[in-house]
């Protein structure tokens, strides 16, 4: 069929093909797919040039058909898209491009004015013969691996069957190459190296790809009889060097003989495997039946027909080639016969002259008397006579032969006309068939239309049952999901209840009077409070882990677990060092118990309800559990803190603590002035970068203090310790020591909330006292550990007068700091300022009277705070006088532990000078005594 469609009547049989193809089960057998794409193929190859222009309404068909079969897992089934990927981008592209032939046989003056058009086309042109390239080799590496993983030989049936298609594809491929080695030598001379670099790694791989299947190809007996392969060169081209393209070598494919015919017995198509469900009714089974007796009368119809057609084509042909040949034998007889004419009426011209002459010469001789010109002229005519014969005689032959070739050619008239008399019959005939079939074929569509649209009927049935299914899947894992999650929140408030009733049973035993005779040690009380804040830590983490997947509660239950039981621990044994402590702080330690377990059921009754969970914050827990921890810290006897062979490790570390503490807060001060230039403007901008600003100097300031103290302390050891070590140098003075450890931590500890305040300050959520109150208290923290580092030191010592020079320094950075705050605050309150004149007499008046009350209470308040001031200062002094008692291991550290958090200003609200402000001048001088006095002990 294919050797018809390629013939002379190609372009009525390629129509036949196309009309005739929808019929075939192609969505059914992939087999039969891979015959057709074949088929196709050699169509636009090689048959009729009308092919190509008849294909554009079939690419539809041809896609879908790939589609289907690449979304099947069959042997075929993949290759079968491949091929039909191809076959589109095929007709696509010479459709695109009409000057180049679907057998990409151009000349090079059609592909050289192809090229010569404007640079992007050119450009274009490359990217879809790229893409066309491929294409192809991705359809020969898939057959390969497929015959390579089913160990397919290429000589049986099965591998020329797979392998046949590729002959065409070798065919294509290497007009292809020549094709994008001369578009790519055309863009790298008219378009930057840079931009073409992508383009070239395509190349080469497509290169290297081409060469592999070529000499794959060459290695095999299937193409050897068949197609010449030509070699490719061992690299490819430099399209870099213009001067290359000389060196290139055009590869040509070479077709040896007409394409061998194999054996099919294997690959016979199986109409059964891909047989549609049909819905198993009587109707539909006898429609079958009728079409299936129907077929094989329709095939031999048209088996008949075409050979019949094909027939009287040939002889057709025959009778044509002959007439046209006998028609050109005649006109060139007649073009013979009018020069011949000419020739003789020539001659006879020729003879009336010579009669007209030899007349003259007769009737002038008597005359001349001139016999031997007589004579001659005589012989003359003679001889004009004889040639004159001659021509006759030629003449009348070849009217003999014209005439003998008219009647030959009469005679062939009249058997054409008798051959186009039963070309007329037998076409008539042809055309009564083919409306036969038409019936047929329409009969036959119309059961299929049925068969489609019954098939279609049950599709949708499938697909609204597997959408309910779907529904009913997901609505079911819906209602397991939240019985899951309910399990584990009730699994969740079980654990809540059971760690409500420890924390209960906890502060009951606070108040048990059977429980006073238990006591507990410091230590205990520590370690207690500090897995318990570890705990928190982990509480926190599974609390979010929870909320992120509320299917699994294990986490969450664990931690619940050990919460409760660490956090009664805490209690219970925070209530039995209670009753070992003296009695103030035995009430504090009492009252701190009682706030934990309050605020530990507040945060246990969130995370028993839904609606909480999610706020569910442990912050008050930890905060009251920190305090405990630091009464017990204070409880515990300071000798048993560290041993004195440990205190040179605890200054270097509490110094090195302090100096990463105030590096981080100068860091953290510039992301807080980051985000004020953010999120403020205007004058409140400027008030938090003055602020900012002040305590970010303070800050650099007091790391200037800190290292100058460092260097100072290990001067002072140096300088101290004479042959022993330095551990036997702390040892021996301890008591400096822990106040210099002291000094250390209040100066880091001041530095972390100055940090706290500024970032409350900006972020409105703090007040510019704080601000104040922390100049204070590092002011303070500073003087303190100037004192300590000044105790040992030699006052002619350099080192000192930097350490002084530096405390100076950040007394007048705090100063800075108080300015810049206070003179913000009225900048602040000045921009706030109220507007009267809108308000009315007596609304004045009201407002007035309203403000004098608020004085009022606000004076009273004062008057109590300041003699709640003045009673704690007096406490304060007094617990320090009684600390002087003590064994001097413990002197500083209580009188340490006894500083005020801050350090209030003093009565007048205009304040001169730093000393005034900064700190108390007589406690800071009771300080230092105090600290003179334990280092001399």
């Amino acid at each position: 069929f294919v050797h018809l469609v390629l013939s002379e009547e190609g372009q009525i049989l390629c129509i036949i093909f196309a009309k005739n193809h929808l019929d075939l089960p192609l969505s059914s057998n992939a087999i039969l797919s891979w015959k057709f794409c074949h088929v196709v193929h050699k169509l636009l190859r090689d048959g009729h040039p009308n092919t190509l222009r008849d294909s554009r309404g079939h690419t539809a068909s041809i896609r879908q058909m790939g589609t289907l079969w690449g979304n099947l897992h069959d042997r075929y089934g993949h290759i079968v898209a491949l091929y039909a990927k191809l076959l589109c981008i095929k007709i696509d592209f010479h459709l695109k491009h009409l000057e180049i032939p679907p057998n990409l046989e151009t000349p090079e003056q059609v592909l050289d004015k192809a090229i010569a058009i404007d640079i992007n086309k050119v450009f274009d042109m490359t990217s879809e013969v790229l893409e066309y390239m491929e294409a192809a080799l991705k359809l020969q590496e898939t057959v390969f691996r497929q015959m390579e993983s089913s160990s397919t030989s290429s000589t049986t049936p099965v591998g020329k069957c797979r392998l046949a298609p590729l002959v065409l594809v070798v065919q294509d491929c290497g007009p292809l190459y020549h094709f994008l080695v001369k578009l790519l030598f055309k863009l790298h001379s008219r378009i930057p190296l840079d931009a073409l670099l992508g383009h070239r790694e395509r190349f080469r791989e497509q290169f290297n790809s081409l060469t592999q299947f070529f000499e794959r190809v060459r290695g095999m007996e299937f193409f050897k009889s068949i197609i010449q392969i030509p070699d490719l060169p061992d690299e490819p081209p430099n399209f870099l060097r213009a001067a290359s393209f000389a060196d290139y070598v055009k590869p040509v494919v070479v077709q040896n003989e007409t394409f061998p015919d194999f054996d099919e017995t294997d690959t016979q198509l199986d109409f059964g495997e891909g047989n549609y469900q049909m819905v198993n009714t009587t109707w539909i089974g006898q429609t079958l039946k009728e079409l299936e007796v129907v077929k094989p009368e329709l095939e031999l119809i048209k088996v008949e027909a075409q050979r019949v057609v094909v027939q009287l084509q040939s002889q057709v042909n025959t009778l044509e080639s002959e007439l046209e040949d006998q028609r050109t034998h005649k006109q060139m007889a007649l073009v013979e016969n009018e020069c011949l004419r000419m020739e003789v009426e020539n001659l006879r011209a020729q003879t009336a002259v010579a009669a007209s002459i030899q007349a003259t010469v007769e009737d002038s001789l008597p005359e001349l008397n001139c016999n031997f010109q007589l004579e001659a002229q005589r012989a003359e005519i003679e001889r004009l006579k004889q040639e004159l014969a001659t021509e006759r005689a030629e003449i009348s032959q070849v009217h003999n032969a014209l005439q003998s070739k008219e009647k030959a050619g009469d005679e062939l008239s009249s058997v054409l006309v008798g051959l186009q008399a039963e070309k007329e019959t037998l076409l008539r005939t042809v055309k009564d068939q083919e409306a036969e079939i038409a019936s047929l074929r329409q009969a036959a569509q119309l059961h299929q239309t049925m068969l489609q649209q019954e098939r279609e009927r049950h599709q949708r049935e499938m697909t609204a049952l597997h959408n309910q299914l779907q529904e009913k899947v997901r609505k079911t894992r819906d209602l397991l999901l939240q019985k899951l999650q309910d399990e584990q929140f009730s699994l969740l408030q079980c654990a809540v209840v059971e760690a409500e009733g420890m924390v209960l049973d906890a502060v009951a035993k606070v108040d048990d009077p059977l429980h006073v005779r238990c006591i507990s040690t410091p230590d205990y009380l520590i370690n207690r409070a500090e897995l318990t804040l570890a705990s928190i830590d982990k509480m926190q983490q599974s609390h979010v882990a929870y909320l992120r997947n509320m299917d699994d509660a294990s986490g969450l239950l664990r931690s619940v677990t050990q919460f409760s039981h660490l956090i009664s621990d805490t209690i219970v044994n925070g209530a039995g060092t209670a009753h070992s402590a003296p009695t103030d702080q035995a009430d504090r330690l009492t009252d701190n118990c009682r706030d934990c377990a309050t605020h530990c059921l507040q945060y246990l009754k969130e995370l028993k309800l839904k609606a909480t969970l999610p706020r569910a914050d442990p912050t008050a827990v930890r905060f009251v559990v920190q305090r405990i921890l630091n009464q017990g810290q204070d409880l515990r006897p300071r000798g048993a803190d560290v041993q004195k062979e440990e205190l040179a490790d605890m200054v270097d570390k509490e110094m090195t603590a302090t100096s990463t503490a105030i590096e981080d807060a100068v860091l953290r001060m510039d992301e807080i002035l980051s985000q004020a230039r953010r999120d403020s403007s205007g004058v409140k901008l400027e008030v938090n970068q003055s602020i900012i600003g002040s305590c970010s100097d303070l800050m650099k300031a007091i790391h200037m203090l800190v290292t100058s103290a460092t260097d100072l302390q290990r001067d002072i050891v140096e300088s101290g310790r004479g042959a022993g070590s330095v551990k036997d140098f702390y040892a021996k003075n301890s008591c400096w020591t822990e106040g210099l450890i002291s000094a250390s931590k209040a100066v880091g500890w001041g530095a972390t909330q100055m940090l706290e305040s500024a970032d409350k300050v900006v972020t409105d959520r703090g007040k510019y006292e704080d601000l104040i109150v922390c100049s204070h208290e590092i002011a303070a923290s500073t003087a303190q550990l100037v004192a300590a580092s000044k105790v040992k030191a030699d006052r002619g010592n350099r080192k000192l007068q930097t350490l002084q020079q530096a405390s100076r320094h950040v007394n007048d950075m705090a100063a800075v700091v108080v300015s810049s705050t206070k003179s913000g605050q009225m900048q602040i309150e000045n921009k706030n300022s109220m507007d009267f004149s809108s308000m009315s007499l007596i609304k004045l008046k009201t407002e007035e009277m309203d403000s004098q009350v608020k004085v009022l209470e606000l004076e009273k308040q004062l008057a109590n705070e300041r003699i709640r001031l003045g009673g704690l200062r007096k406490k304060h002094y007094e617990i320090e006088g009684i600390s002087t008692d003590s064994p001097p291991e413990s002197a500083v550290n209580s009188f340490d532990s006894s500083l005020p958090t801050v350090f209030p200003d003093p009565p007048s609200m205009e304040l001169p000078s730093l000393d005034m402000f900064t700190l108390d001048p007589i406690f800071r001088a009771f300080k230092e005594m105090s600290i003179s006095v334990c280092v001399e002990v």
